[in-house]
């Protein structure tokens, strides 16, 4: 019951990462010259594939215990990756936008950061409970 609870959740939280940056980052953007035509932005696509990485493969190799170790090892990866895109993405758009050090925090990627985190250690948990461990 716990290892569904902790793969239940790491596939919400992974999901919901999907979801997110696909309503931040579309890759199928309207083209405002032709109204009913779209075009594929590749660039955005990217900020979408490892999100999806994470909810399709991620929770795949979280199924068995045979795999889980591979499923541990590409959740780090990801949230490692990540990590230091969106807090490149942040330390740009300070510079670009000239938003000053007090507000840094606040209009960060922190709080993104945080939750992908937190879909690594439920992932460690769930990596601990094939493992045998506590």
């Amino acid at each position: 019951m716990i290892r569904r609870a902790l793969l239940f959740t790491l596939f919400l939280l992974a999901l919901g990462g999907l979801m997110f940056h696909y309503r931040i980052h579309p890759f199928m953007v309207a083209d405002k010259l032709n109204p009913g035509t779209f075009h594929f932005e590749g660039t955005f696509f990217l900020a979408n594939l490892f999100p999806f990485i994470d909810t399709v493969l991620v929770t795949i190799l979280f199924l068995s215990d045979r795999t889980a170790v591979y499923g541990y090892l590409l959740n780090g990866l990801i949230v490692i990756f990540g990590t230091i895109f969106m807090a490149h993405f942040s330390f740009a758009t300070f510079t670009a936008q000239a938003i000053p050090p007090s507000q840094w925090i606040i209009k960060s990627l922190l709080p993104d950061i945080m939750i992908a985190w937190a879909d690594f250690f439920v992932g460690k948990a769930l990596y601990d409970f094939y493992r045998g461990g506590k």
